[in-house]
């Protein structure tokens, strides 16, 4: 059998008043029908007893058990909660009148109009007498609070949606049992099976129905389904008393459902907002600590001694920016936006605004945040600049070893020479010579000046710039310094020595002379240029290396001069010979003024013509490095001038989307969903310019002039584009869960929006006061000094001097929507503990789900006012508390 049958009509209408007509309805003639006489002593009995029970007592015969009055009292007292005047204990007639009489004195008292019903026909049992003054306690202790009338509206409007029920009044609308079904289905389903009820079996129907009644409702079986069914029309005050049972049983329930649903909305909002603080102290708990650990490594600034040890942090640190650092920066938007979700559900549920534990505050996190990035950025300067640093400590370091080397190469065994008594047993042409030598060897000394000063600025140089091995090298200097001082003293006295042999002395050979004069300059040369060619380069761009190419070619042009001046050379020593052979003289043909032999100039000379090549293909090299550097930077720069312009794209057309769009919440945000979307899928494109920068990187390229965008640049403009998209995502989301919460309609919202972006004048996403002014008479507002004042404090607490486009919509949901109270919630709490200021831990958990019973009564304070009981706790000062400031 189907159940529901959609537009039932109401067609009777009881009139209230024949049923408190007591002369027309309750004549002495005893006229009244037998059946309708059987159906109300049964009917009246069960429900008198239902009350009676309450106080241990019930009566079985109706007309001889009320005689006395007692009982009378009794269920009088139980039904209206009032004590009435002491009865007469005495069993004589007049007592028994007295005490009926006090009965209904007090009837009457209740504005109930006695006609024809006295105390004599009570104590005399008469049973018409007897069961009109039962109906009319009735109607006036169980019906009159809804009414007869709306008793019936009751059972129509409940039963309603059932197929084959139509109540239009008290008697045969009931006869088929469906109606009593229909009743306990609607509130009760879980007891009854509607859609198995056969209409054909009215018995079987009322009976079932009585019988879950009796059992589940607590509501007494009041009548017999053979009267109803066989009786052409049954007693309507019966069946009325018997209905009006169902409509209290049901009636307190659905008051207290409501009373629970409120205290259960209540709660899980309160519940939801302190899992979300939780959430919230936890996360920026573990991001403020994770940027305290971060700092300090950020800034240590202890420098490593070797190239490889400063690459080593170099790579930590990329490691920290690749892997480390972009889910901290996920976790801290996702934070503000977790922080400005919760601010606006409490802000909606009218509950206090969430402030975090000290130093958790989103300006703190906020705060620590640029600290961290202020480090970051210090942290990768001082980085790159100790690896410049090292770079050209390397290059001293190898300098100073190599001309340290020469020079010790040619210094070695000076000493001995300038110390040698020689010229004693020489010839005046030995002591000449030897002469012309010490004056070439002072020659060789001075050319010699150069290196020494260049050794000591480098190992200068090599201390100021904090070289690891400076011991050594600072060792190593002075040593040479204290040789070059000891070569000076010796070669002075060794002059002095020769220039008194040189006056007794005349012969000297002018071409060994010569012939020394120019080759220790030319020998001189060779060896600086050997240094030059072996010198160590680095250099950073193409032009660096075309000015080294550029010298190397100059120098490669001057080797034929050079070439003719070591042919010169050559042609001294010669001559030299060839005058010795010629004049038979029998002296070495060894030149006695110079060390420097034919032998060592060739080998030099071969050297010099080796190393030109080498240099050739050294510079060429460098070349070719420097032009895939360029190709680097090309390369960097492309992607770089595409991606910047991208994202600044992207942002302004989230900031025009946020201000511009006037349709759907729903439309906007599926807009910006969009947005997010291709953000992510560009993301490529970040990771494949972060690849780039770090082949530049390990390439040592430190400046590119192709592009004004550095890495740094982008990371930033994608960290904030992240951002961006994220909280106008979340402020969208904010103004639908502000729109649903506080039934603000879309057009409401449109026109919200529509009215801000007019008077946003200068389209920033934000009005001036005067703007604001404006906005709030166009829409209506009557505003006087005082009230635009006190607005003013609501949208613009910090006085910052504009107003907010989310301000402006908090301060217009305020002013148009509705919230729950704190006395709304006390009252809930009220109907669920039965009108006592008080409410035990009993009743919680009997009317609210388990955990939430379970999370007032370890929130809920004991009450300690009049009345208390053990265990009373105070649910007016809880409610308070959810809307208030508190510990609780």
């Amino acid at each position: 059998m189907n159940q529901i049958e959609p537009g039932v009509q109401y067609n009777y209408v009881y009139d209230e008043d024949e049923y408190m007509i007591q002369e027309e309805e309750w004549d002495r003639d005893l006229l009244l029908d037998p059946a309708w006489e059987k159906q109300q002593r049964k009917t009246f009995t069960a429900w008198c007893n239902s009350h009676l029970r309450k106080a241990g007592t019930q009566i079985e015969n109706i007309e001889e058990d009320f005689r006395n009055g007692l009982k009378l009292m009794l269920l009088l007292e139980v039904i209206s909660g009032e004590r009435l005047p002491k009865p007469d204990r005495g069993k004589m007639r007049f007592h028994k009148i007295a005490n009926v009489n006090k009965a209904l004195d007090y009837i009457a008292s209740k504005g109930v109009k006695l006609v024809s019903i006295g105390a004599e026909e009570i104590v005399d049992g008469n049973v018409k007498m007897t069961l009109g003054m039962i109906w009319t306690i009735i109607l006036r202790f169980a019906i009159q609070d809804i009414s007869v009338e709306g008793l019936l509206l009751w059972c129509q409007r409940k039963t309603a949606p059932y197929r084959n029920v139509n109540i239009q009044n008290f008697h045969t609308s009931w006869k088929d049992g469906l109606g009593l079904c229909a009743l306990i289905h609607r509130h009760r389903p879980d007891l009854i099976d509607y859609s198995k009820l056969n209409k054909d079996d009215p018995i079987g129907n009322i009976n079932l129905a009585m019988e879950i009644a009796e059992k589940h409702l607590d509501i007494p079986k009041m009548l017999d389904a053979e009267d109803i069914v066989n009786t052409p029309k049954p007693d309507e005050r019966a069946i009325m008393t018997y209905v009006s049972c169902f409509y209290h049983a049901f009636a307190g329930a659905e008051q207290a459902e409501t009373a629970a649903n409120r205290i259960c909305k209540v709660l899980a909002v309160n519940q939801e907002n302190e899992r979300l603080m939780e959430e919230y102290e936890r996360l920026a708990s573990e991001l403020l600590e994770w940027i305290r650990r971060t700092i300090p490594w950020l800034e240590n600034r202890t420098p490593e001694k070797t190239m490889q040890a400063m690459q080593k942090k170099l790579e930590d640190f990329r490691d920290y920016r690749r892997k480390h650092k972009p889910p901290k920066v996920q976790e801290k938007c996702q934070l503000e936006i977790n922080f400005n979700t919760l601010q606006t559900k409490l802000r909606i549920s009218n509950r206090p605004a969430f402030m975090p534990s000290e130093g958790k505050m989103v300006s703190d996190i906020a705060g620590a945040w640029q600290r961290l990035e202020q480090a970051e950025k210090g942290y990768e300067e001082w980085l790159l600049n100790e690896i410049r640093r090292l770079e050209r400590l390397e290059h001293l370091a190898e300098k100073f070893r190599q001309k340290a080397s020469t020079h010790e190469t040619w210094a070695y065994g000076k000493e001995q020479i300038l110390l040698q008594k020689d010229y004693e047993s020489a010839s005046l042409t030995e002591v000449r010579a030897l002469l012309r030598k010490h004056e070439a060897f002072e020659s060789d000394l001075a050319a010699h000046q150069d290196r020494v000063e260049q050794i000591a600025a480098i190992a200068q140089e090599l201390n100021e710039l904090d070289y690891h091995d400076a011991v050594n090298v600072n060792d190593r200097c002075q040593k040479i310094c204290d040789q070059w001082d000891r070569l000076g003293t010796l070669t002075q006295k060794r002059r002095e020595a020769l220039e008194r042999m040189e006056k007794l002395l005349e012969t000297i050979d002018q071409l060994h002379l010569e012939f020394a004069k120019r080759a220790a300059p030319f020998n001189n040369w060779m060896e600086g240029a050997m240094e030059d060619l072996q010198d160590m380069f680095i250099v950073h761009s193409i032009e660096e290396i075309q000015s080294l190419i550029t010298a190397h070619e100059q120098f490669k042009a001057t080797l034929p001069e050079a070439d003719g001046e070591r042919q010169s050379i050559m042609a001294i020593q010669n001559e030299v010979e060839k005058v010795i052979q010629s004049y038979n003289i029998r002296i070495s043909s060894s030149n006695p003024y110079s060390t420097v032999t034919m032998d060592e100039l060739r080998t030099k000379w071969d050297k010099v013509k080796q190393l030109v090549p080498i240099r050739d293909q050294s510079l060429q090299e460098e070349l070719a490095r420097q032009h895939a550097n360029e190709r680097l930077r090309r390369q960097f720069a492309a992607q770089a001038n595409a991606i910047g312009p991208w994202i600044q794209n992207k942002m302004e057309e989230i900031a025009r989307s946020s201000i511009q769009i006037t349709g759907a919440l729903e439309d906007q945000m599926n807009q910006l969903k969009q947005y997010e979307h291709n953000i992510i899928n560009y993301k490529n494109n970040i990771d494949k310019l972060e690849g780039d920068h770090q082949l530049i990187q390990e390439a040592l390229v430190f400046d590119n002039k192709h592009t004004n965008y550095t890495m740094e640049h982008i990371r930033v403009g994608w960290e904030l584009l992240l951002t961006t998209i994220a909280r106008t995502i979340n402020e969208v989301e904010t103004q639908i869960l502000t729109r649903d919460a506080k039934g603000i309609t879309q057009e409401q919202m449109n026109e919200f929006r529509a009215s801000f972006n007019h008077f946003d004048r200068r389209k920033n996403g934000l009005m001036d006061h005067e703007d604001f002014r404006a906005c709030l008479i166009s829409m209506g507002y009557d505003l006087g000094e005082a009230e635009f004042a006190r607005i003013m404090t609501l949208v613009d607490p910090n006085g910052q001097g504009t107003v907010t486009f989310q301000s402006f919509i908090d301060f217009m949901t305020r002013e148009t929507a509705d919230t729950d109270t704190a006395e709304q919630v006390i009252a809930s709490f009220r109907i669920l503990a039965s009108d006592k200021p008080y409410i035990l831990a009993e009743e919680l958990r009997r009317e609210l789900p388990p955990d939430q019973a379970q999370y007032c009564i370890k929130r809920m304070p004991a009450y300690s006012g009049p009345g208390s009981v053990p265990g009373a706790l105070d649910y007016a000062a809880f409610s308070s508390a959810l809307y208030g400031e508190s510990d609780l």
